[in-house]
């Protein structure tokens, strides 16, 4: 399933902000932030550029059958007007993204075996999880929303607090808590959303993710 998760034009922002970092990168100005993370810089601006591709392709996974209310028909019964609700049966397809999902969860595991502080590591992204969680807004039609900058600061100060290792633990828990705050925690939401698709990783949480990727370093 190939669709965008947010419209072209934030899409074409998030390239040039890609494309602005790499050229620092070359320059040599922020490049120490990236290999403290444990991946050379030009490996994790292609991974960024992955993600950011990777964006438009959502794979299914589940089914989920759901009912929606409709207007019914007015009938007319001794005088009086009745309006009969109907309920129409539909269905939405829970899938996980690509960009949004897989990659940065791979990259994570990674990260996680690199990084070692295992219990540090799952405390920043129960904190991160917990906040996004609380911001998080489901929105019909689209999915689980959370706002874009939630997520990469949460994770930025609670890493600052919790290791020396800052930008390392700052993706972990960024990437991680917001899917796990979002769209983990708020699958029970599902039916509601009259949605035919919601992606885990996409609309309404991906450019909060790909920000982690790239914001999050940065304030690290």
């Amino acid at each position: 399933m190939f669709f965008p998760p947010l419209i072209f034009l934030f899409i074409l922002c998030f390239f040039f902000i890609w494309l602005f970092l790499l050229g620092f990168i070359h320059l040599g100005l922020i490049g120490y932030a990236f290999q403290k993370i444990g991946i050379p810089p030009d490996y994790m601006m292609s991974l960024l550029l992955f993600c950011l591709f990777g964006s438009f392709v959502n794979i299914p996974i589940k089914k989920i059958s759901t009912t929606r209310l409709i207007e019914g028909e007015i009938v007319s019964f001794w005088g009086l007007r009745f309006r009969i609700p109907i309920y129409k049966k539909g269905y939405t397809i829970l899938a996980i993204n690509l960009g949004g999902a897989v990659i940065p969860v791979l990259i994570s595991m990674y990260l996680i075996f690199h990084f070692g502080q295992y219990f540090r590591t799952i405390i920043a992204i129960a904190i991160v999880a917990f906040v996004t969680y609380r911001f998080a807004r489901p929105m019909p039609g689209v999915g689980i929303t959370v706002p874009i900058f939630i997520p990469p600061i949460t994770a930025a100060l609670v890493s600052i607090i919790l290791t020396s290792n800052v930008p390392a633990l700052a993706y972990i828990s960024g990437t991680l808590g917001t899917l796990i705050g979002a769209d983990l925690m708020n699958l029970d939401k599902i039916k509601g959303l009259q949605a035919p698709i919601v992606s885990i990783g996409g609309a309404g949480t991906f450019d909060g993710i790909f920000f982690t990727g790239i914001l999050a370093v940065l304030l690290a």
